[in-house]
C-alpha cells in the first residue's frame, strides 16, 4: 500500500472514530475552548500563552518509578485555524526542555482528536524529526490511552522513520484503569471529556458499571515507619530528634560520595530496589547503600521521602503564596521567601533548612555534577510542594520552581537569623524564632557558610517579573 493510500485510509479511520464517538452520544469539543477551563495560574506574560491556555499540555507528577510525567490531551486541542501548530511545536519542545536531562514519561490521552483538529501528516513526520536524541533517550515510556484504528494507520505510515530502540517504549491502554497500575493516577490531570469517554466505554464492554472497588482499611504504621507518616511521628518515635532518619542518612551519604556525581538526583532507580530499602528503613533495619552500587539510588530515595509525605514539606497552606512569587518584584523575592517561610510549622521548617542547606552544597558543586540551583529546583519544587487537591498545573511549574531555586541559591539570605541580616529580632510572641531548634538538631551556628563565589541570580528571576 503506498503513503498516499496510506494517508487516506488515516482519514477514513478518523472519520470512523468520530461516528463511533458520536453513538456514544459523546458530544463533541466546543469550537471555542472555554475559559472556565483555562488555569489560573496562567500569566499573559507566559512566552506561549496563545497554545498553554487550552491545557493541552500538563506535568502531572511522577510514575511509580520516580519519573516525571507530561500529559498531552488531544480533546483539548481547538480546531486547527484556531491553533499555529508550529507554535504548538515550539512549546512541546519549550516544555520537555525543562526535564529532557532526566528520565520522563509522557501520557497521551488520544480521544478528542477529530478531523477538525488534527495537525496534518506533514507536521507529525516534522515534529517526529526535530525530536533529537537528547529528547528520546530519557523518554521511558509513551503511553498512548484510547488508541483506535487510526493510531495504527498512523504507525504504519511512520514506522520506517522509527527506530526498534523507540518503539519498544510505546505502551498502549485501552482504559484509564490499566493506566491506573502503571502511575500514581492521583497525580494526573485527566480532562473530563476523557473520564467521561472510559465510563461509556467500560459500560459498553460490561453492560453495565461496575461497582466500586472497596478500599480496605489502612493499616496502623509500624513503630519504625519512615516512609508515609508526618514529621512528627517521625520525631516522637527517634527520640524527639528533629531531622528524620532517611533524610539525615541520606544526606550525610551522598555528602560524603555523591556531590560530584553527575545529574545528581536527576536519574532513576529500580522500583524493586526502591521498595526493597523502603521495607528495609519501615522495619527498622540498617541500609548500607554501599552495598547497591549506585550513587544515586539515596538520591532517589531522598526524594521518594519527600514526595510520601502525608503533608508537603512546605504545607499546603503555603500553596498558594508560593504562587504569587513570580509577582514580586525580584529586588524583593528573598524577603518574601523569608516571610513565607516564617509561617511554617517549626518543625517543617527545620526540616526544610536542613535539606537546603545539603542542596545549596550541591549546587556549588556544579562544576562536577551539572546540577546548580535551577536544575535542583526542576527536581524538587514538586517534591517540596502541592496543592491539597489534584496536581499541580504545568503554568504553576514556573513560580514553584522559582520559589524553590531562590531558597537553594540564596539559603544563606533565606535562613539566617534577624541578628545576621542586621535587623532586630521580633518580639511578637506569635512568631518563633526559628534559629534555635535549626542549631539543635544540625549543630551549625547562626552565620551560614559562605559561598565560595558570588551566587547566580536564578533563571526564572532574570526573566519573569
Amino acid at each position: 500500500m503506498s503513503r498516499l493510500d496510506l494517508e487516506q485510509l488515516a482519514e477514513i479511520e478518523l472519520q470512523r472514530d468520530e461516528e463511533e464517538a458520536a453513538a456514544l452520544s459523546m458530544a463533541g469539543r466546543p469550537l471555542v475552548a472555554p475559559t472556565a477551563g483555562q488555569d489560573p495560574a496562567l500569566s499573559m506574560d507566559h512566552p506561549f500563552y496563545d497554545v498553554a491556555r487550552h491545557g493541552i499540555l500538563q506535568v502531572a507528577g511522577e510514575d511509580r518509578f520516580g519519573r516525571r510525567v507530561i500529559t498531552f490531551s488531544c480533546c483539548l486541542m481547538p480546531p486547527s485555524h484556531e491553533l499555529n501548530h508550529r507554535r504548538l511545536l515550539q512549546y512541546l519542545k519549550h516544555t520537555l526542555d525543562q526535564y529532557v536531562e532526566s528520565d520522563y514519561t509522557i501520557v497521551y490521552f488520544h480521544y478528542g482528536l477529530n478531523s477538525q483538529n488534527k495537525p496534518s501528516l506533514s507536521w507529525l513526520q516534522s515534529t517526529y524529526k526535530e525530536f533529537d536524541r537528547r529528547y528520546k533517550k530519557n523518554l521511558k515510556a509513551l503511553y498512548i490511552v484510547h488508541p483506535t484504528n487510526f493510531i495504527k494507520v498512523l504507525w504504519t505510515i511512520f514506522k520506517p522513520l522509527i527506530s526498534h530502540k523507540f518503539g519498544k517504549k510505546v505502551i498502549y491502554f485501552n482504559s484509564l484503569s490499566e493506566l491506573r497500575e502503571h502511575l500514581k493516577y492521583d497525580q494526573l490531570i485527566v480532562p473530563p471529556e476523557v473520564l467521561r469517554y472510559d465510563e461509556k466505554l467500560r459500560s459498553l464492554h460490561k453492560g453495565r458499571s461496575s461497582p466500586p472497588a472497596k478500599t480496605p482499611p489502612p493499616r496502623p504504621p509500624l513503630p519504625t515507619q519512615q516512609f508515609g507518616v508526618s514529621l512528627q511521628y517521625l520525631k516522637d518515635k527517634n527520640q524527639g530528634e528533629l531531622i528524620p532518619p532517611v533524610l539525615r542518612f541520606t544526606v550525610t551519604y551522598l555528602r560524603e560520595k555523591g556531590l560530584h556525581a553527575e545529574g545528581l538526583f536527576r536519574r532513576s532507580a529500580s522500583v524493586h530496589t526502591i521498595r526493597e530499602i523502603q521495607r528495609l528503613y519501615n522495619q527498622g533495619k540498617p541500609v548500607n547503600f554501599d552495598d547497591y552500587g549506585d550513587i544515586h539510588l539515596p538520591a532517589v530515595i531522598l526524594k521518594t521521602f519527600l514526595r510520601e509525605l502525608p503533608q508537603p514539606l512546605l504545607t499546603f497552606k503555603a500553596y498558594e503564596q508560593i504562587l504569587e512569587i513570580t509577582s514580586v518584584e525580584s529586588s524583593l523575592r528573598v524577603t518574601r521567601c523569608r516571610q513565607i517561610l516564617q509561617s511554617l510549622p517549626e518543625h517543617n521548617y527545620t526540616v526544610l533548612s536542613y535539606l537546603m542547606g545539603f542542596l545549596h552544597e550541591v549546587s556549588r558543586e556544579s562544576i562536577f555534577n551539572k546540577m546548580n540551583s535551577s536544575n535542583l529546583a526542576c527536581v524538587f519544587g514538586l517534591n517540596l510542594i502541592w496543592p491539597s487537591q489534584g496536581a499541580s498545573s504545568l503554568s504553576a511549574l514556573v513560580p514553584l520552581n522559582l520559589f524553590t531555586e531562590l531558597l537553594i541559591e540564596y539559603y544563606g539570605k533565606v535562613f539566617s537569623t534577624p541578628e545576621a541580616r542586621g535587623e532586630p529580632r521580633t518580639n511578637n510572641p506569635g512568631q518563633v524564632s526559628w534559629a534555635a531548634p535549626w542549631r539543635e538538631a544540625t549543630g551549625e551556628t547562626d552565620t551560614p557558610r559562605a559561598p565560595s563565589r558570588p551566587p547566580r541570580p536564578p533563571m526564572a528571576a532574570r526573566t519573569l517579573r
